[in-house]
């Protein structure tokens, strides 16, 4: 009796556990079937999109497999949210971007884009363009094999990025390049190796951005052979803190050569201020300003002519600086470090090259306005002094107490101005 009611028990679970198998199977399958159809479905949307379309994604995560793409203006893709929808490339086997767009009056919000071979969201040459409230994010974290950039508009004009969050890009989690007329703001970098990047761009607001755990917080660059030189970014009301991350972008690109621990970064940009943010324990540097021949990435190759590789009319002021400086990478500033300040002593929070253009010397000095000035209370600096071997590398901050002229908002037709938080603060004076 007893052997023969243990059995029954074992054959009652075993049958058990074999129908709960069945279930589980089909929804699997399910499940894949809903995923293809999604995908289908997604894919026809795109292609068949007019202008003035809103593509409504809903709540649910959706693996794709394959890049998507838009190629008419006026489209809006609209998701529940970044945390709700959320479109997952982890198993992409066709395609370099996870979202590709070449559209004017385009607008994307509300959803995240995962684990993308490549780039996740990639808008080239349009006009007009709307990224509101996405997440890009490499979901094993900080890694080389990573896609490059995160949310990557190039040669755009008049451009909105705001309320996003980028995580684990190999290059930059936020990139703006080759673009005009441009707003970065509310958004969130973490763990990539440029937080946010600004490069060759023509008139950038950068603030009310968090950039932290980041090889570098927040950079602007120039780089030789690409049809536009950058200038007049305004970087303010940032938190950029603890980017001390080890770099781990591909060898032999422009951001695997910034130093981990580097808060701001201008290399070779014209006429940038750094103002008003809180700038704290950044491990080489709070700031740092470089000219294209120390910047970690120069060669002998050639450069288009017309190319400045001088950072020139650079204004820090009114910044709230903590911490940074205690623990530089790379063995020259490890170096530099020691021999200045001692084991216990730090780099100032401004680092400069010292590099500047010979030809534009009037009586042994730079014009006012092409100089690198600094109104920043007891914030320090050090001149390297890289033109000339590094013979006289000095803190002296006299040849820097100057100012310059402040650099206009930048405005965008379609941004409402109650959204700007400038904008809001010229309403609350008048």
């Amino acid at each position: 009796m007893k052997n023969s009611a243990y059995l029954s028990m074992v054959l009652a679970a075993l049958l058990a556990a074999g129908c709960s198998e069945k279930p589980e199977t089909k929804a699997d399958a399910a499940g894949q079937e809903q995923a293809a159809d999604f995908q289908k479905d997604l894919l026809k949307r795109l292609i068949s999109a007019k202008s003035g379309d809103v593509i409504e994604l809903p709540a649910g995560t959706f693996s794709i497999n394959r890049s998507l793409s838009l190629n008419v203006d006026g489209v809006t893709i609209r998701g529940a949210g970044m945390d709700k929808t959320i479109l997952s490339f982890k198993d992409q086997i066709q395609g370099a971007e996870g979202l590709l767009v070449n559209a004017s009056d385009f607008t994307i919000e509300d959803l995240a884009i995962e684990d993308t071979i490549g780039d996740a969201l990639k808008v080239n040459e349009g006009e007009n363009i709307i990224i509101r409230n996405i997440r890009v994010e490499w979901t094993n974290g900080p890694a080389t094999e990573n896609g490059a950039y995160g949310i990557y508009p190039v040669q755009t004009k008049n451009t909105l990025v705001e309320g996003t969050v980028a995580i684990g890009a190999s290059d930059a989690g936020i990139y703006v390049g080759q673009s005009q007329n441009v707003i970065v703001r509310n958004n969130r970098a973490e763990y990539n190796v440029a937080g946010i990047e600004i490069e060759n761009t023509i008139g950038a607001d950068v603030y009310d951005n968090v950039a932290t755990n980041n090889t570098g917080g927040i950079l602007v660059f120039n780089m030789p052979n690409l049809p536009q030189p950058g200038h007049s970014t305004r970087v303010y009301d940032n938190k950029v803190f603890e980017n001390n991350t080890e770099n781990f972008g591909h060898e032999g690109t422009p951001v695997a050569a910034v130093p981990a621990g580097s808060g701001i970064v201008i290399n070779s940009n014209d006429y940038v201020e750094i103002f008003n943010n809180e700038i704290a324990d950044n491990d080489t540097a709070n700031v740092i300003v470089s000219s294209y021949y120390t910047a970690g990435y120069y060669s002998d190759k050639s450069t288009q002519d017309a190319f400045d590789p001088y950072p020139e009319g650079i204004y820090i002021y009114n910044n709230q600086f903590t911490g940074g400086g205690e623990s530089p990478d790379h063995l020259e500033l490890k170096a530099l470090k020691l021999a200045k300040f001692g084991l216990s002593g730090s780099l100032p929070d401004i680092l400069w090259d010292g590099v500047v253009n010979e030809q534009k010397l009037v009586d042994g000095k730079l014009p006012d306005s092409l100089k690198l000035c600094i109104d920043n209370g007891d914030a320090g600096i050090i001149n390297i002094d890289a033109s000339n071997d590094f013979k006289n590398i000095s803190t002296d901050i006299a040849a820097h107490q100057c100012s310059l002229e402040k650099l206009p908002q930048i405005v965008l037709d379609f941004d409402k101005p109650a959204d700007s938080k400038m904008a809001k603060l010229e309403a609350e004076d008048a």
